[in-house]
């Protein structure tokens, strides 16, 4: 992994109906990660925020695809933004934000390594299934959408970003923590062929061993992985301040263990840290836990 991180603020709240993750950028840099990451001797820059409109000043015109051309503006400019940190030499760690932005996030790592004849695998931390198409969604909401566009399902607009599709290999992706899926959401999870690790599967064989074949899957026949964390993951006992907060969800401990045992694997390239609504926390509490669990996930350690 490099030495070097830049921050990428991405304020997004479109692909969901609750406002406030669009503070989640802001709510993350007042906990001071740059100065954190920088203790754990690494050179991070704070290049700034990908700009994105707010909800009221956009027309809604596909209600099973909300804000469509304005998430898939945002998630050219960030893929861009991405595919640039890479060919600097950095680690690009993009702070939102709705999960929308995973959707540039991984198609500026992947063209990256495709231009180089590599490629990503991918571990998706969510309560959440995120494997909607604008065909199977009760909602609407792109944030949904997210993973199903990276493996090369719905909208053509979003799956066809940086000209190629899929992004990520469904034999590569691994999604873990789910709890909430809606009932078409199950057979598209079905059919992709990606690996789902569920609460209940963490609670029967453990984190240690789930992590661990989990890296073990994403990593195989891939150069590097790409890290999707949503903090809806974690149990709301502990992370309040999120958008579609579910009961029975990681605690403490097991989401580090999960970032530790990445940071041990090597092969981090890029990561997102999504949904962080500091209108529904206290104190800043979860935002301060998505930064604990950053750290983690770039190696801090209690022993050096």
């Amino acid at each position: 992994m490099s030495k070097k991180i830049k921050i990428i603020g991405v304020p997004i709240d479109l692909g969901f109906g609750r406002r406030g993750v669009d503070m989640g950028p802001s709510a993350l840099r007042i906990t001071g990660i740059a100065d954190s990451l920088r203790g754990l001797d690494y050179s991070v820059e704070d290049i700034g925020d990908i700009k994105s409109p707010i909800p009221e000043l956009c027309n809604l015109e596909d209600k099973n695809a909300r804000y469509l051309p304005e998430i898939k503006d945002i998630c050219i400019r960030l893929s861009n933004t991405v595919y640039t940190v890479l060919q600097e030499g950095a680690v690009p760690l993009s702070i939102g934000g709705d999960h929308s932005l995973a959707i540039g996030s991984i198609a500026g790592v992947s063209r990256f390594l495709r231009e180089k004849s590599k490629k990503a695998g991918l571990i998706w931390f969510d309560a959440h299934g995120d494997m909607n198409t604008p065909e199977s969604t009760n909602s609407g909401n792109i944030h949904g959408m997210p993973l199903a566009v990276s493996l090369g399902l719905g909208a053509k607009a979003l799956t066809e970003i940086e000209a190629f599709s899929p992004k990520i290999e469904s034999k590569n992706a691994v999604l873990i923590g789910v709890r909430n899926l809606d009932e078409r959401e199950k057979g598209l999870i079905v059919n992709s062929g990606i690996k789902v690790y569920t609460m209940k599967e963490i609670d029967e064989n453990g984190m240690s061993n789930i992590i661990r074949k989990a890296i073990d899957l994403a990593a195989r026949d891939t150069d590097y992985i790409h890290l999707s964390f949503d903090m809806d993951v974690c149990d709301p006992s502990i992370a309040q301040g999120v958008g579609t907060p579910v009961k029975g969800g990681l605690n403490y401990r097991e989401a580090h263990l999960a970032m530790e045992k990445i940071a041990e694997s090597g092969m981090l390239a890029s990561m997102d840290m999504v949904e962080i609504n500091p209108i529904l926390d206290y104190k800043n509490l979860t935002a301060d836990l998505g930064a604990e669990l950053i750290l983690s996930a770039f190696g801090k350690r209690i022993f050096y």
